[in-house]
Protein backbone atom coordinates (compact mmCIF):
# COMPACT_ATOMS: atom_id res chain seq x y z
CA UNK A 1 0.00 0.00 0.00
CA UNK A 2 1.41 3.99 -0.84
CA UNK A 3 2.60 5.34 2.34
CA UNK A 4 -0.20 7.55 3.77
CA UNK A 5 0.61 11.98 3.46
CA UNK A 6 1.49 13.48 5.78
CA UNK A 7 -1.03 16.03 7.51
CA UNK A 8 -1.29 19.08 6.86
CA UNK A 9 -4.14 20.62 8.77
CA UNK A 10 -3.98 20.70 12.28
CA UNK A 11 -6.05 22.51 15.66
CA UNK A 12 -2.76 24.24 15.86
CA UNK A 13 0.29 25.57 14.57
CA UNK A 14 2.90 26.91 15.85
CA UNK A 15 5.54 29.17 14.12
CA UNK A 16 8.59 28.62 15.87
CA UNK A 17 10.36 26.07 18.49
CA UNK A 18 11.44 28.19 21.74
CA UNK A 19 10.50 28.92 24.71
CA UNK A 20 6.92 30.46 24.08
CA UNK A 21 6.62 28.13 20.90
CA UNK A 22 7.45 24.59 22.37
CA UNK A 23 6.12 25.27 25.66
CA UNK A 24 1.97 26.02 23.54
CA UNK A 25 2.97 23.02 21.11
CA UNK A 26 3.24 20.69 24.52
CA UNK A 27 0.12 22.11 26.50
CA UNK A 28 -2.18 21.90 23.07
CA UNK A 29 -1.21 18.74 22.91
CA UNK A 30 -1.52 17.65 26.24
CA UNK A 31 -5.14 18.79 26.04
CA UNK A 32 -5.68 16.90 22.84
CA UNK A 33 -5.41 19.10 20.09
CA UNK A 34 -3.18 18.50 17.13
CA UNK A 35 -0.39 20.29 16.84
CA UNK A 36 2.40 21.25 14.15
CA UNK A 37 5.09 23.11 15.42
CA UNK A 38 7.46 24.62 12.56
CA UNK A 39 11.61 25.44 13.63
CA UNK A 40 14.27 26.53 10.89
CA UNK A 41 17.29 25.37 13.69
CA UNK A 42 16.56 23.30 16.66
CA UNK A 43 13.64 23.10 19.27
CA UNK A 44 13.92 24.94 22.07
CA UNK A 45 15.49 28.07 20.45
CA UNK A 46 18.04 30.73 21.43
CA UNK A 47 17.07 29.84 25.10
CA UNK A 48 18.15 26.37 25.37
CA UNK A 49 21.14 26.62 22.36
CA UNK A 50 22.75 30.07 22.95
CA UNK A 51 21.20 31.99 25.65
CA UNK A 52 19.70 30.97 29.10
CA UNK A 53 21.87 27.60 28.96
CA UNK A 54 24.98 27.72 28.00
CA UNK A 55 25.67 31.35 29.23
CA UNK A 56 24.60 29.90 33.18
CA UNK A 57 27.24 27.24 32.43
CA UNK A 58 29.65 29.61 31.10
CA UNK A 59 29.20 31.65 34.59
CA UNK A 60 29.14 28.56 36.33
CA UNK A 61 32.56 27.60 34.93
CA UNK A 62 34.10 31.23 35.88
CA UNK A 63 32.71 30.55 39.18
CA UNK A 64 34.56 27.37 39.63
CA UNK A 65 37.66 28.99 38.32
CA UNK A 66 37.01 31.75 41.19
CA UNK A 67 36.72 28.94 43.78
CA UNK A 68 40.23 27.49 42.93
CA UNK A 69 41.68 30.81 42.36
CA UNK A 70 40.42 32.22 46.04
CA UNK A 71 40.75 28.73 47.83
CA UNK A 72 43.39 30.07 50.50
CA UNK A 73 40.62 32.40 52.24
CA UNK A 74 38.81 29.42 53.34
CA UNK A 75 41.67 27.89 54.29
CA UNK A 76 41.87 25.48 51.25
CA UNK A 77 44.80 25.67 49.39
CA UNK A 78 43.98 25.28 45.89
CA UNK A 79 45.29 27.82 42.83
CA UNK A 80 43.92 27.83 39.29
CA UNK A 81 46.55 26.29 37.32
CA UNK A 82 44.83 27.35 33.71
CA UNK A 83 41.60 27.82 31.54
CA UNK A 84 41.41 24.81 29.20
CA UNK A 85 38.18 26.54 26.91
CA UNK A 86 37.67 23.91 24.36
CA UNK A 87 36.79 21.82 27.55
CA UNK A 88 34.39 24.28 28.67
CA UNK A 89 32.65 24.54 25.46
CA UNK A 90 32.34 21.17 25.82
CA UNK A 91 30.98 21.12 29.47
CA UNK A 92 28.07 24.16 27.81
CA UNK A 93 27.75 21.54 24.91
CA UNK A 94 27.05 18.61 27.58
CA UNK A 95 24.49 20.18 29.31
CA UNK A 96 22.68 21.52 26.26
CA UNK A 97 22.67 18.53 24.32
CA UNK A 98 21.18 16.29 27.26
CA UNK A 99 18.41 18.66 27.97
CA UNK A 100 17.83 18.92 24.35
CA UNK A 101 17.48 14.88 24.03
CA UNK A 102 14.90 15.13 27.13
CA UNK A 103 13.14 18.11 25.08
CA UNK A 104 12.75 15.94 21.62
CA UNK A 105 11.83 12.92 23.82
CA UNK A 106 8.92 15.39 25.15
CA UNK A 107 7.96 16.54 21.41
CA UNK A 108 7.80 13.05 20.22
CA UNK A 109 5.67 11.56 23.30
CA UNK A 110 3.05 13.89 22.82
CA UNK A 111 3.07 13.39 19.33
CA UNK A 112 3.62 16.97 18.13
CA UNK A 113 4.33 16.81 14.52
CA UNK A 114 7.87 18.79 14.23
CA UNK A 115 8.44 20.61 10.59
CA UNK A 116 11.92 21.31 9.92
CA UNK A 117 12.66 24.72 7.47
CA UNK A 118 11.63 28.13 7.53
CA UNK A 119 7.92 29.08 8.52
CA UNK A 120 6.24 32.01 6.84
CA UNK A 121 2.56 33.15 7.50
CA UNK A 122 0.81 33.45 3.92
CA UNK A 123 -2.62 33.58 5.52
CA UNK A 124 -4.18 34.26 8.79
CA UNK A 125 -4.99 30.36 9.42
CA UNK A 126 -1.78 28.83 6.75
CA UNK A 127 1.91 28.62 7.32
CA UNK A 128 3.61 27.48 4.24
CA UNK A 129 7.13 25.81 4.45
CA UNK A 130 9.64 24.77 1.51
CA UNK A 131 6.21 25.31 -0.54
CA UNK A 132 4.01 23.42 1.80
CA UNK A 133 1.14 24.77 3.26
CA UNK A 134 -0.07 23.83 6.67
CA UNK A 135 -3.71 24.92 7.92
CA UNK A 136 -4.36 25.28 11.88
CA UNK A 137 -8.00 26.44 12.91
CA UNK A 138 -5.24 28.60 15.20
CA UNK A 139 -2.55 29.69 14.84
CA UNK A 140 0.65 31.16 17.35
CA UNK A 141 3.37 33.51 16.18
CA UNK A 142 6.70 32.63 18.46
CA UNK A 143 9.92 33.46 16.26
CA UNK A 144 11.75 34.78 18.70
CA UNK A 145 14.60 37.48 18.76
CA UNK A 146 18.19 38.18 17.26
CA UNK A 147 20.70 39.81 18.87
CA UNK A 148 21.02 43.29 18.07
CA UNK A 149 23.73 45.46 16.67
CA UNK A 150 23.44 49.02 16.58
CA UNK A 151 23.42 51.31 12.98
CA UNK A 152 26.79 51.04 11.02
CA UNK A 153 28.46 48.74 13.58
CA UNK A 154 29.21 45.41 11.35
CA UNK A 155 29.59 42.02 13.83
CA UNK A 156 32.16 39.98 11.66
CA UNK A 157 31.99 36.93 13.98
CA UNK A 158 35.99 37.28 14.87
CA UNK A 159 36.47 40.72 16.29
CA UNK A 160 33.12 41.71 16.67
CA UNK A 161 30.63 39.81 17.87
CA UNK A 162 27.47 38.83 19.68
CA UNK A 163 26.32 36.23 22.42
CA UNK A 164 25.54 33.46 20.31
CA UNK A 165 29.69 33.61 18.89
CA UNK A 166 30.98 34.30 22.30
CA UNK A 167 29.66 31.19 24.38
CA UNK A 168 31.77 29.26 21.09
CA UNK A 169 35.24 30.77 22.02
CA UNK A 170 37.76 28.15 22.06
CA UNK A 171 40.40 30.68 23.62
CA UNK A 172 39.61 32.78 26.85
CA UNK A 173 40.30 36.26 25.33
CA UNK A 174 42.78 38.80 27.15
CA UNK A 175 40.93 41.78 27.08
CA UNK A 176 37.25 42.65 25.66
CA UNK A 177 35.23 45.22 25.67
CA UNK A 178 31.08 44.95 26.26
CA UNK A 179 28.74 47.16 24.49
CA UNK A 180 26.01 47.46 27.23
CA UNK A 181 25.65 47.54 30.80
CA UNK A 182 22.31 45.59 30.63
CA UNK A 183 21.47 41.74 31.67
CA UNK A 184 23.59 39.98 29.06
CA UNK A 185 26.19 42.65 29.00
CA UNK A 186 26.66 42.07 32.26
CA UNK A 187 26.41 38.08 33.31
CA UNK A 188 29.36 38.20 29.86
CA UNK A 189 31.53 40.58 31.65
CA UNK A 190 31.46 38.63 34.94
CA UNK A 191 31.89 34.96 33.74
CA UNK A 192 34.88 36.51 30.93
CA UNK A 193 36.75 37.97 34.49
CA UNK A 194 36.33 35.25 36.45
CA UNK A 195 38.27 33.17 33.47
CA UNK A 196 40.65 36.12 33.36
CA UNK A 197 40.00 38.50 30.53
CA UNK A 198 40.80 42.15 31.50
CA UNK A 199 37.01 43.61 30.84
CA UNK A 200 35.72 47.04 30.32
CA UNK A 201 31.99 47.92 29.65
CA UNK A 202 30.65 50.92 28.06
CA UNK A 203 27.00 52.20 28.65
CA UNK A 204 25.34 54.56 27.56
CA UNK A 205 23.08 54.83 30.97
CA UNK A 206 24.13 56.47 33.74
CA UNK A 207 24.09 53.29 35.48
CA UNK A 208 24.55 49.40 34.67
CA UNK A 209 21.72 47.27 35.07
CA UNK A 210 19.12 50.69 34.41
CA UNK A 211 16.24 48.50 34.70
CA UNK A 212 17.30 47.42 38.15
CA UNK A 213 16.50 49.91 41.20
CA UNK A 214 19.34 52.18 41.72
CA UNK A 215 20.51 50.70 44.77
CA UNK A 216 20.77 47.63 43.37
CA UNK A 217 22.92 49.21 40.26
CA UNK A 218 25.25 51.05 42.69
CA UNK A 219 25.69 47.74 44.54
CA UNK A 220 26.78 45.92 41.52
CA UNK A 221 29.43 48.70 40.64
CA UNK A 222 30.84 48.54 43.68
CA UNK A 223 31.52 44.54 43.83
CA UNK A 224 32.66 45.09 40.20
CA UNK A 225 34.76 47.69 40.85
CA UNK A 226 36.27 44.95 43.78
CA UNK A 227 36.67 42.49 40.90
CA UNK A 228 38.13 45.11 38.50
CA UNK A 229 35.57 44.78 36.24
CA UNK A 230 36.27 47.97 34.18
CA UNK A 231 32.64 49.79 33.34
CA UNK A 232 32.66 53.67 31.73
CA UNK A 233 28.89 54.75 32.05
CA UNK A 234 26.83 57.72 30.35
CA UNK A 235 29.12 57.92 27.31
CA UNK A 236 28.27 56.19 23.82
CA UNK A 237 29.91 54.59 21.40
CA UNK A 238 30.45 55.98 18.22
CA UNK A 239 32.64 53.56 16.43
CA UNK A 240 35.30 51.00 16.11
CA UNK A 241 38.44 49.87 13.90
CA UNK A 242 40.09 46.94 13.55
CA UNK A 243 44.11 46.97 14.92
CA UNK A 244 47.08 44.77 14.43
CA UNK A 245 46.08 43.27 17.84
CA UNK A 246 42.16 43.48 18.11
CA UNK A 247 39.66 46.07 17.96
CA UNK A 248 39.75 50.23 18.43
CA UNK A 249 36.56 51.46 20.01
CA UNK A 250 35.96 55.37 20.06
CA UNK A 251 33.52 57.22 22.37
CA UNK A 252 31.37 59.79 21.59
CA UNK A 253 33.72 61.93 24.05
CA UNK A 254 37.14 61.58 22.56
CA UNK A 255 37.92 58.47 24.73
CA UNK A 256 38.98 55.59 23.03
CA UNK A 257 39.39 51.68 24.13
CA UNK A 258 41.57 49.08 22.81
CA UNK A 259 40.98 45.32 23.67
CA UNK A 260 41.01 42.17 21.60
CA UNK A 261 37.55 41.63 21.29
CA UNK A 262 34.46 44.10 21.20
CA UNK A 263 30.93 41.75 22.71
CA UNK A 264 27.88 43.68 21.23
CA UNK A 265 25.09 43.41 24.52
CA UNK A 266 22.77 46.06 22.81
CA UNK A 267 19.59 43.66 23.62
CA UNK A 268 17.84 41.44 21.29
CA UNK A 269 15.17 42.52 18.85
CA UNK A 270 12.30 40.63 17.69
CA UNK A 271 12.59 38.18 15.07
CA UNK A 272 9.79 39.15 12.91
CA UNK A 273 10.99 40.28 9.13
CA UNK A 274 10.63 38.40 6.02
CA UNK A 275 8.24 35.82 7.74
CA UNK A 276 4.92 37.42 6.25
CA UNK A 277 3.23 38.97 9.62
CA UNK A 278 1.90 42.17 7.70
CA UNK A 279 1.58 40.99 4.38
CA UNK A 280 -0.80 38.20 6.30
CA UNK A 281 -2.50 40.94 7.77
CA UNK A 282 -0.52 41.02 11.23
CA UNK A 283 -0.59 44.48 12.54
CA UNK A 284 3.74 45.12 13.53
CA UNK A 285 4.77 47.85 15.30
CA UNK A 286 8.69 48.43 15.55
CA UNK A 287 9.19 45.11 14.41
CA UNK A 288 7.39 43.34 17.32
CA UNK A 289 3.62 42.36 17.56
CA UNK A 290 1.64 43.91 19.59
CA UNK A 291 -1.23 41.66 21.79
CA UNK A 292 -3.97 42.26 24.08
CA UNK A 293 -3.96 40.95 27.59
CA UNK A 294 -4.88 37.34 26.01
CA UNK A 295 -2.00 37.26 23.88
CA UNK A 296 -4.39 37.74 21.05
CA UNK A 297 -3.23 39.70 17.92
CA UNK A 298 -5.41 42.01 15.77
CA UNK A 299 -6.14 38.80 13.79
CA UNK A 300 -9.53 36.31 14.87
CA UNK A 301 -7.36 33.15 15.85
CA UNK A 302 -3.97 34.40 15.75
CA UNK A 303 -1.89 34.55 18.93
CA UNK A 304 1.92 36.11 19.53
CA UNK A 305 3.91 34.85 22.85
CA UNK A 306 7.91 35.30 23.86
CA UNK A 307 10.28 37.57 22.74
CA UNK A 308 8.06 38.97 19.64
CA UNK A 309 5.64 40.47 21.93
CA UNK A 310 6.70 43.78 23.60
CA UNK A 311 7.39 43.59 27.33
CA UNK A 312 10.48 41.36 29.20
CA UNK A 313 11.81 38.96 26.94
CA UNK A 314 12.71 36.23 29.72
CA UNK A 315 12.02 32.24 28.60
CA UNK A 316 10.18 31.87 31.69
CA UNK A 317 8.02 34.67 30.30
CA UNK A 318 7.63 32.26 27.19
CA UNK A 319 7.03 29.22 28.69
CA UNK A 320 4.07 30.96 30.68
CA UNK A 321 2.72 32.94 27.70
CA UNK A 322 2.88 29.92 25.42
CA UNK A 323 1.00 27.45 28.34
CA UNK A 324 -1.62 30.22 28.39
CA UNK A 325 -2.43 30.77 25.02
CA UNK A 326 -2.53 26.76 24.61
CA UNK A 327 -5.62 26.76 27.52
CA UNK A 328 -6.93 29.88 26.59
CA UNK A 329 -7.88 28.14 23.08
CA UNK A 330 -9.20 25.17 25.05
CA UNK A 331 -11.43 27.04 26.53
CA UNK A 332 -10.23 27.10 30.22
CA UNK A 333 -9.71 30.59 30.61
CA UNK A 334 -6.94 31.39 32.24
CA UNK A 335 -6.00 34.43 34.45
CA UNK A 336 -3.91 36.97 32.36
CA UNK A 337 -0.24 36.68 32.99
CA UNK A 338 0.84 40.10 35.11
CA UNK A 339 3.71 41.06 33.38
CA UNK A 340 5.13 42.85 37.13
CA UNK A 341 4.78 39.50 38.56
CA UNK A 342 7.33 37.70 36.53
CA UNK A 343 10.61 37.24 38.72
CA UNK A 344 14.10 38.83 37.11
CA UNK A 345 17.58 37.70 37.96
CA UNK A 346 20.84 38.44 36.59
CA UNK A 347 22.96 35.95 36.53
CA UNK A 348 26.33 37.72 37.17
CA UNK A 349 28.55 38.07 39.91
CA UNK A 350 27.11 39.15 42.65
CA UNK A 351 23.17 37.90 41.31
CA UNK A 352 20.64 40.04 41.04
CA UNK A 353 16.91 38.75 41.76
CA UNK A 354 14.17 41.47 41.77
CA UNK A 355 10.35 41.20 41.46
CA UNK A 356 7.76 44.02 41.07
CA UNK A 357 8.83 47.76 41.10
CA UNK A 358 11.63 49.53 41.74
CA UNK A 359 11.86 52.23 44.40
CA UNK A 360 11.49 55.31 42.06
CA UNK A 361 8.44 53.49 40.08
CA UNK A 362 6.39 52.73 43.46
CA UNK A 363 6.78 56.57 44.25
CA UNK A 364 6.30 57.67 40.70
CA UNK A 365 2.82 55.25 40.78
CA UNK A 366 1.78 55.92 44.45
CA UNK A 367 3.36 58.93 45.51
CA UNK A 368 6.38 59.14 47.95
CA UNK A 369 4.15 59.49 50.90
CA UNK A 370 2.73 56.38 50.53
CA UNK A 371 5.62 54.19 49.83
CA UNK A 372 7.84 52.29 52.56
CA UNK A 373 11.04 50.63 52.02
CA UNK A 374 14.03 48.62 53.94
CA UNK A 375 17.35 47.45 53.19
CA UNK A 376 18.53 44.27 54.91
CA UNK A 377 22.16 44.27 54.53
CA UNK A 378 23.86 40.78 54.11
CA UNK A 379 26.73 41.36 56.78
CA UNK A 380 23.62 40.20 59.14
CA UNK A 381 23.33 36.59 57.10
CA UNK A 382 25.11 33.80 58.45
CA UNK A 383 25.01 32.13 55.51
CA UNK A 384 26.32 34.85 53.26
CA UNK A 385 29.21 35.84 55.72
CA UNK A 386 30.09 31.78 55.31
CA UNK A 387 30.47 32.64 51.38
CA UNK A 388 31.91 35.77 51.78
CA UNK A 389 29.43 37.70 49.57
CA UNK A 390 28.01 41.20 49.98
CA UNK A 391 25.01 42.11 48.97
CA UNK A 392 21.17 43.22 50.78
CA UNK A 393 17.77 42.24 50.25
CA UNK A 394 15.18 45.79 49.51
CA UNK A 395 11.92 45.68 49.77
CA UNK A 396 9.55 48.17 48.74
CA UNK A 397 5.90 48.06 50.21
CA UNK A 398 2.49 50.58 50.06
CA UNK A 399 2.42 51.71 53.39
CA UNK A 400 -0.13 49.90 55.29
CA UNK A 401 -0.22 47.74 52.53
CA UNK A 402 1.44 44.88 50.75
CA UNK A 403 5.15 44.34 49.47
CA UNK A 404 4.79 45.63 45.93
CA UNK A 405 9.22 45.18 45.10
CA UNK A 406 11.74 43.28 46.15
CA UNK A 407 14.69 43.59 45.03
CA UNK A 408 18.30 41.21 45.92
CA UNK A 409 21.77 41.38 45.39
CA UNK A 410 24.54 38.60 46.67
CA UNK A 411 25.53 35.69 45.53
CA UNK A 412 23.18 32.96 44.94
CA UNK A 413 20.43 35.39 44.97
CA UNK A 414 18.36 34.33 42.20
CA UNK A 415 17.72 31.10 44.09
CA UNK A 416 15.94 33.26 46.54
CA UNK A 417 13.61 34.81 43.80
CA UNK A 418 11.04 31.91 43.89
CA UNK A 419 9.82 32.87 47.55
CA UNK A 420 9.59 36.82 46.54
CA UNK A 421 7.66 35.93 43.74
CA UNK A 422 4.93 34.28 46.02
CA UNK A 423 5.06 37.26 48.21
CA UNK A 424 4.52 39.57 45.54
CA UNK A 425 2.01 37.71 43.95
CA UNK A 426 0.21 36.98 46.34
CA UNK A 427 0.58 40.72 48.05
CA UNK A 428 1.59 39.59 50.95
CA UNK A 429 1.76 41.98 53.95
CA UNK A 430 5.30 42.42 55.60
CA UNK A 431 3.75 41.19 58.83
CA UNK A 432 2.32 37.98 57.17
CA UNK A 433 5.62 37.37 55.88
CA UNK A 434 7.40 38.32 58.88
CA UNK A 435 5.51 35.31 60.87
CA UNK A 436 6.47 32.83 58.74
CA UNK A 437 10.27 30.93 60.10
CA UNK A 438 13.07 30.95 57.50
CA UNK A 439 15.61 27.98 58.12
CA UNK A 440 18.90 28.98 59.91
CA UNK A 441 21.67 29.46 58.31
CA UNK A 442 20.64 29.98 54.67
CA UNK A 443 20.38 33.27 52.87
CA UNK A 444 16.76 32.22 52.42
CA UNK A 445 16.42 33.82 55.85
CA UNK A 446 17.56 37.39 54.71
CA UNK A 447 14.18 37.59 52.85
CA UNK A 448 12.50 36.73 56.90
CA UNK A 449 14.54 38.91 58.21
CA UNK A 450 14.06 41.99 55.84
CA UNK A 451 9.96 41.55 56.46
CA UNK A 452 10.72 41.59 60.20
CA UNK A 453 12.51 44.89 59.50
CA UNK A 454 9.94 46.27 57.30
CA UNK A 455 7.08 44.79 59.70
CA UNK A 456 8.30 46.97 62.79
CA UNK A 457 10.07 44.20 64.60
CA UNK A 458 13.78 43.58 63.20
CA UNK A 459 15.75 40.98 64.46
CA UNK A 460 20.13 40.70 63.54
CA UNK A 461 19.01 44.67 62.47
CA UNK A 462 20.90 47.41 64.52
Amino acid sequence: MPEAAAPTSFDLVVLGGGSGGYAAALRAAELGMSVAMVEKDKVGGTCLHRGCIPTKALLHAGEVADTARDGASFGIQTSLDKVDMPAVVAYQQAVVAKLYKGLQGLVKSRRITVIEGTGRLVAPDTVEVDGTRYTGRDVVLASGSYSRSLPGLDIDGQRVITSDHAIALDHVPVSAIVLGGGVIGVEFASAWTSLGVDVTIVEALPRLVPAEDEAVSKMLERAFRRRKIGFRTGVRFAGVEHTDDGVRVSLENGDTLDAELLLVAVGRGPATAGLGYEEAGVRVDRGFVPVDERLRTNLEHVRAVGDIVPGLQLAHRGFGQGIFVAEDIAGLNPAPIDELGIPRVTYCDPEIASMGLTEAQAREEYGAENVATVQYDLAGNGKSQILKTAGFVKLVRRVDGPVIGLHMVGSRMGEQVGEAQLIFNWEALPSEVAALLHAHPTQNEALGEAHMALAGKPLHVH
